[in-house]
């Protein structure tokens, strides 16, 4: 049985929890559980859990007792296993099940499976597309911590992550941008040679469900590493070490909420979360780091405290390329976004970035979304006009007005206030083409959104003037 026929079939079986209200995120939360056992009975692994507490033993109770059974599993596992592996993934378990032959009906069908097949490409690739259909639902509101595969292959084809290197994503969601840079080192070296050297990663994941599926996902990819379930934004992370590459999608949204103390490390001042974040990434990374960030319109042009920090992330860093990204990318997300790709430069340095070069992949493009998913074929052009240097020096050519490439200088954009929302395509996007249902409904979303963003913009610009003031 194939990865897809497996994924299929186990993701088939969230309609045993419908009748009992449970949401598609809810659903692989508890798959995470079955899974995570299956794996270790599949891969020889059981000695990672205590004995008592295995697939086999799950199994084999008999009824009544099988819930009762799983509740007092999953709380031991949580609580007196030896490895932090386990005790990380089964922390604070909560089961959604209600009812024993419900989850007698979903073990047995995860049991019933073959799993021979699917274990040459890795039980990963399973979890992976089990975590790329629950994205797909708009019902799950999952598109949060899920960016597209062909983008975050993209960034990180880019980027090119190497052996030895440190990757951080200071906010991890499921692991997508770290999993992919992986597999981008392991394919360009020889297994000794990855063994002997291999990259070191970073993960900071601060939604607690999320950051069970950042641990699982990582570890049915044979992944080891520094995941804190925190919030970058806060002291949580001040124990990582300067990373060479940081790939991140931030969370979508402006204002930062919660009572928790922010950090005071960072050189400005702002209620804008995506600010924050990027002051994070430019700090943490080391000198020489690179850079790829996904970060919303406003970034690009939010006057007063927004203009500073795009000046000094100029003068730290090369900030030498911004893709500008299509609407409706994001699943249950509308708002308008960008790729920003920077190399530091320096803390001190000054007038680090010479030219900014800017790829339209927005304007004159089809309308994204379920009937037309974003592929690896989009990204093409765009991968083929940044050249094969990461750092963007690369030889580039500026394709004029009617092309989708263009370089801008560092006087330019000096000219027009540090204002990086730079388009010239007349914009040729038309939510007349979208036909599903769920796809209307993210363009309808996108306006509301982009209107929204730059309501908080003017929000955020003027309680920062007033704590300027104070």
């Amino acid at each position: 049985m194939s990865t897809l026929a497996i994924s299929k079939r186990i993701w088939s079986l969230c309609h045993v929890l419908r009748d009992d209200g449970i949401v598609y995120h809810k659903y692989l939360s508890e798959l995470t559980y079955l899974l995570f056992l299956k794996a270790a009975s599949e891969t020889g692994k059981d000695d990672l859990l205590p004995q008592g507490y295995r697939w086999e033993d799950l199994t084999s109770q008999a009824s009544p007792g099988m819930l009762g059974f799983y509740r007092k599993m999953l709380t031991s596992l949580g609580e007196d296993a030896d490895k932090e592996i386990v005790r990380e993934i089964f922390r604070f378990p909560t089961t959604v099940f209600n009812h024993e032959e419900n989850l007698r009906k979903v073990v047995e069908g995860i049991d019933e499976i073959d799993w021979h097949e699917a274990m040459s490409d890795g039980l990963g690739a399973v979890y992976e597309s089990l975590l790329q259909r629950n994205a797909s639902e708009a019902r799950s509101g999952a598109g949060q911590y899920f960016t597209p595969r062909p983008l975050v292959d993209a960034m990180v084809q880019l980027l090119q992550p190497d052996l030895g290197e440190t990757i951080q994503d200071p906010a991890a969601g499921t692991a997508g941008f770290l999993i992919s840079a992986q597999s981008y080192v392991f394919e360009r070296h020889d297994s000794a040679a990855y063994a002997r050297n291999p990259p070191h990663f970073q993960a900071v994941e601060i939604e607690g469900d999320t950051y069970r599926l950042c641990l699982m996902n990582m570890f049915l990819h044979g992944m080891q590493g520094k995941v804190i379930h925190g919030d970058a934004l806060t002291h949580d992370a001040e124990e990582l070490t300067s990373p060479n590459v940081i790939i991140a999608n931030p969370p979508f949204g402006t204002s930062v909420g919660g009572a928790r103390a922010r950090r005071d490390d960072l050189p400005f001042k702002t209620s804008n979360k995506q600010f924050m974040f990027l002051q994070h990434i430019v700090q943490s990374l080391s000198a020489g780091g690179r850079a790829a960030v996904v970060l919303p319109d406003n970034v690009l042009f939010e006057e007063n405290v927004g203009r500073e920090i795009r000046t000094w992330l100029m003068d730290q860093c090369d900030l030498h390329t911004i893709l500008r990204l299509p609407v409706g990318i994001f699943y249950a997300q509308g708002v308008k976004t960008n790729v920003l790709f920077f190399t530091k430069i320096s803390e001190v340095a000054t007038k680090s970035t010479q030219n900014v070069w800017v790829y339209d992949l927005r304007a004159q493009m089809p309308s994204f979304g379920k009937t037309r998913p974003l592929t690896e074929r989009d990204f093409a052009p765009f991968v083929k006009a940044f050249g094969p240097d990461p750092l963007g020096a690369g030889n580039r050519k500026d394709e004029g007005e009617e092309g989708r490439f263009r370089k801008f200088t560092r006087q330019e954009i000096a000219a027009w206030g540090d204002n990086l929302d730079i388009s010239w395509l007349r914009n040729g996007e038309a939510d007349g083409d979208l036909t599903e249902l769920d796809d209307i409904a993210v363009a309808i979303l996108s306006h509301l959104r982009s209107a929204l963003a730059e309501i908080e913009a003017v929000k955020d610009e003027l309680a920062d003037l007033k704590s300027a003031e104070a």
